[in-house]
């Protein structure tokens, strides 16, 4: 017998609750960056915004291809990633087939640099990790991640990649539980497509009003 709609909404009332606050959350948050790009006063980290705005002017996608490699690497420290779609937007689009070139490449890029450190990490184990100086991956992150993934499973992964400030954490732990490198490579991918979807929509939104 179908379950109703209302037993299972009870049934699992903290999926609703937790990734809907996430949502929520990133949101808010990502809707503030495209602000601050839109008017030109998002600078903390000072100059990151005008770094990469400077490079998609530059370079065009190409720029962006390698930065996202080296942001799902986590390896950005110059460009906040948050800041890279609103602004290949604002710049290089003006058609609906240019942001999806756009997204494409974002999400190519970084999950080609996520898929580079989940590698890394399931064929070197925790030390190899800990040995690269130019990860800024502390233990004690590193085991809070780990431990969601133990108790949440390969899904943390595109919802990590999902939502702000945790976007690519799942990937050192996904890579010592040995997770299979395809299912990683499409979960990692899915989570990336749907912030930048986000990211995307919010920046013509916020376009659209100002």
């Amino acid at each position: 017998m179908t379950a109703s709609h209302s037993e299972r909404d009870g049934r699992f009332p903290w999926v609703r609750n937790r990734v809907g606050y996430g949502l929520v959350a990133t949101l808010l948050v990502a809707a503030l960056v495209v602000v601050a790009v839109r008017s030109g006063f998002l600078a903390i980290p000072d100059g990151t915004t005008e770094t990469a705005q400077s490079l998609l002017e530059r370079y065009g996608l190409p720029a962006l291809f390698g930065v996202f490699i080296i942001e799902g690497a986590m390896l950005l420290y110059f460009a906040p990633s948050e800041s890279l779609v609103p602004a290949a937007v604002l710049g290089l689009a003006d058609s609906t087939t240019d942001i999806a070139v756009i997204l494409a490449v974002a999400v190519v890029g970084a999950t080609i640099g996520q898929t580079a450190l989940f590698v890394l990490a399931k064929r070197g184990g925790r030390e190899a990790i800990h040995e690269r100086r130019w990860l800024n991956v502390g233990r004690e992150r590193l085991d809070r991640f780990e431990s969601w993934f133990d108790r949440w499973g390969p899904i943390v992964v595109p919802v990590s990649n999902t939502l702000l400030f945790t976007r690519g954490m799942a990937t050192i732990p996904a890579g010592l539980a040995e997770m299979n490198t395809r299912t990683f490579v499409v979960l990692s991918a899915l989570g990336t497509l749907s912030f930048e979807l986000l990211l995307a929509g919010l920046t013509l939104g916020v376009v659209g009003l100002l």
